[in-house]
């Protein structure tokens, strides 16, 4: 005999910008809050949340794990460093995503000094890894551009 799913109970969840919960793994300088969670919508395999840096802010140093991240500029201007020495920096705008592969040292910076980065995360896994790391950057950093077969400098 088979049991017929009940879709009210396991089909589409709708989790309002008021529920989201901030008891979640955080980076000094960032403030995370979950959306998408096993425990609040049943998700197997990803997180999604929201972030926000207030302004002329940056996070510490720090990566997921084996984690892969996924960031989209709502609002504000960020500014990604990444790298042993946090070498290389690049910046994005709303409308704008940013991929971060796992074992990545990154740090999040907003680029604006008078107003918040607000920014949507999505994560490969359900485990909030963040390891912070003790690094100090070097500088400047070197800009790095997105150039591939598509995306001519």
């Amino acid at each position: 005999m088979t049991e017929k799913t009940d879709w009210r109970y396991d089909g589409v969840r709708v989790v309002k910008g008021s529920e989201l919960d901030a008891n979640t793994a955080q980076t000094p300088g960032m403030n995370r809050a979950a959306a998408i969670t096993y425990a609040r919508a049943g998700a197997q395999k990803l997180w999604a949340g929201t972030v926000t840096i207030h302004a002329n802010a940056k996070t510490g140093a720090h990566h997921h794990g084996e984690v892969e991240s996924v960031i989209y500029v709502v609002k504000g201007k960020a500014r990604m460093r990444w790298g042993e020495k946090l070498e290389f920096m690049a910046e994005a705008g709303p409308g704008d995503f940013i991929y971060v592969p796992p074992y990545v040292p990154h740090q999040e910076i907003n680029a604006s000094s008078n107003e918040p980065l607000e920014c949507v995360l999505c994560r490969s896994g359900q485990d909030p890894v963040v390891v912070n790391l003790d690094i100090t950057p070097i500088e400047p950093p070197e800009e790095v551009r997105w150039i591939d077969p598509i995306h001519k400098h």
